[in-house]
């Protein structure tokens, strides 16, 4: 086997190289490069996403208790940080990181770069999901919290924030199932994950359509697994909701 099923693993010798010439060899090829590519998947892409998500969240809280502070300056930071997240393309933002930041001495591994960049990304857009949660959560919940003795942040952490959880379960979870499929732009910084692993498969075999359509198939698979897991969890927070 040639040298170059070293750097996207080990494949049946089957396959072969250059294009196939029959449909059993195209189908020998999807047989043979569909592990490979799913192993990329749930060992690179899930992995990126969700360490990128996480501390996305923690960014994501952060924001939006500063947009909702009445320090007009403090506000303002939060405004203008997820102006500019949600102003300019997630690629840019991964190449400003990644390619930008060397000029200036700053140089980042791809793994981290790429975390850093989605991380930032996930912030500014869950911070908006974030603020809204909070203020869907009624006011006098606040109310009712000072009235036990809490003070501002137990009744956050303790009253509000459950509260708001459940409310931001659905469009947190739409956040991460984007960000699963925003991570094949990681493949631009040479992170090897899922997409990264088809175009070198694609490369060595020149079967583009047969081997990014498998991807593809790949990315949307692993999205209906983690729609289902959305589903499952949304009905287990409503038992907890009074009708």
């Amino acid at each position: 086997m040639h040298d170059t099923w070293s750097l996207i693993g080990a494949l049946p010798s089957s396959i072969g190289t250059g294009v196939a010439d029959s449909g059993d060899d195209v189908w020998t090829l999807v047989a043979d490069s569909f592990w490979p590519l799913l192993w990329a998947g749930l060992t690179a892409t899930i992995p990126l996403a969700l360490a990128s998500f996480a501390l996305g969240l923690v960014i994501a809280l952060g924001i939006a208790l500063l947009r909702l502070s009445s320090n007009p300056v403090l506000s303002g930071i939060a405004r203008f940080y997820i102006s500019v997240i949600r102003g300019t393309p997630l690629l840019v933002q991964l190449y400003v990181i990644f390619y930008g930041l060397p000029s200036i001495g700053l140089v980042i591994d791809p793994w981290p770069a790429a975390i850093i960049a989605f991380s930032l990304n996930v912030g500014g857009y869950a911070a908006e999901i974030i603020r809204a949660a909070i203020l869907s959560v009624p006011k006098g919940q606040w109310e009712a919290g000072h009235t036990v003795g809490f003070s501002q942040g137990q009744t956050l952490t303790r009253i509000v924030l459950p509260q708001a959880a459940r409310v931001s379960v659905p469009p947190l979870s739409n956040t991460f199932i984007s960000l699963v499929k925003d991570t094949s732009l990681a493949s631009l910084i040479l992170v090897t994950e899922l997409f990264r692993r088809a175009q070198q498969i694609a490369a060595f075999t020149y079967e583009f359509m047969v081997i990014y359509l498998e991807a593809a198939l790949i990315y949307w698979m692993l999205c209906l697994v983690l729609s289902a897991g959305q589903n499952a969890l949304e009905r287990r927070l409503d038992r907890y909701v009074a009708k």
